[in-house]
């Protein structure tokens, strides 16, 4: 005989109200650095802690201070204090911008992709698409560097080279500040629709987007990382699954100029180290991830606490440790009521 299906829980703080989605919870638990099989395990628990407690109907701020308690205990302190202060961010009414920059073959398209997916963004551009479309208002003899690769750009430069003068380096920047004009206008157009923007790709170079330091907090949350690849092999390797991904792109064209890669990488993290952007080293991709995420909301923290919501923003970290601290003295048992 089949056991009667449990009554939906019915998340409301009016008459009207949704049903509990384990889904939508699984996916505001990504935000916090929770990876997605474990953050659904997690929105599971909640269910059913839920259910334990014989509730029908609760609040968002009873679900939230369940999902705290169960985030905890299950994943640990540093998760629960993440997800309380993205609650926070989430009110923001400003469009989002997040900048991946790095080298050819250091993952950054992977990060941005899975980046989209736990942030809820839709919206996803590469700098080599940025590219393409220059390359359609000039031709190869206006602008012969924008027809190179990245690392293929000291090819394309014309005008003399000093002694001292690394070629590499000097066609990619040509390359990159020709770039950045049209990220700019990306940007500016997500910033005037209030959408929120992932832009990623190697000519994301610290600093060439100087307007960027000009926007005030009320027009956006502008977000800058660098992904680097500090082992040389490991890197070496990113190439070779990328010849079994891709059809049209060679791994020995690639690993023919591994080195000049290696020097774009040096010459960016110099940069990023001199504009105080974060350095994320890739080796692991939810350890990327979760570190890409911490950047977010700390920068978007900072313009919370910049504004007048900096009071509420402290009123919920406020409550997170009251419900961490409460269930270090009740156990870890299911709780019949929520307060």
């Amino acid at each position: 005989m089949k056991e009667p299906r449990r009554k939906q829980i019915v998340v409301a703080d009016s008459e009207q109200g949704l049903p509990y989605s384990k889904g939508l919870t699984a996916s505001s638990l990504m935000m916090t650095g929770l990876g997605p099989a474990r953050s659904y395990q997690v929105a599971n628990k909640i269910e059913q802690e839920m259910q334990a407690g014989g509730l029908e109907q609760v609040s968002q701020d009873q679900l939230v201070d369940i999902t705290l308690e169960v985030l905890r205990r299950e994943a640990g302190d540093r998760y629960a204090e993440a997800f309380i202060k993205w609650q926070s961010v989430a009110e923001l009414d400003v469009p989002l911008i997040i900048l991946i920059g790095g080298a050819t073959g250091v993952g950054k398209s992977t990060v941005a992709t899975q980046l989209a997916s736990r942030l809820g963004i839709t919206r996803v551009v590469s700098t080599d698409a940025v590219r393409e479309v220059l390359r359609s208002a000039f031709t190869p003899e206006m602008f012969p560097t924008l027809y190179a690769s990245s690392f293929e750009a000291d090819k394309a430069v014309r005008q003399p080279i000093p002694h001292s003068g690394d070629r590499l380096i000097i066609g990619f920047r040509e390359q990159a500040a020709a770039v950045a004009v049209g990220a700019q206008s990306l940007i500016t157009r997500a910033i005037a629709e209030g959408t929120d923007l992932i832009l990623e790709g190697a000519h994301l170079v610290p600093g060439f987007i100087e307007s960027l330091d000009e926007l005030d907090h009320d027009q956006a949350v502008v977000v800058s990382v660098l992904i680097s690849v500090d082992d040389e092999d490991l890197h070496r390797t990113h190439f070779l699954r990328r010849n079994g991904d891709t059809r049209h792109r060679s791994e020995r064209r690639y690993l023919d100029n591994f080195k000049k890669i290696r020097r774009i990488q040096k010459y960016m993290v110099t940069s990023a180290l001199m504009r105080g952007v974060p350095i994320i080293s890739h080796e692991d991709l939810d350890q990327t991830l979760s570190e890409t995420i911490g950047h977010v909301i700390a920068q978007a923290l900072r313009v919370v606490e910049g504004g007048d919501e900096g009071d509420h923003t402290d009123k919920l970290l406020d409550r997170a440790v009251e419900v961490i601290d409460r269930e270090k003295l009740e156990g870890s048992t299911p709780r019949e009521a929520v307060s």
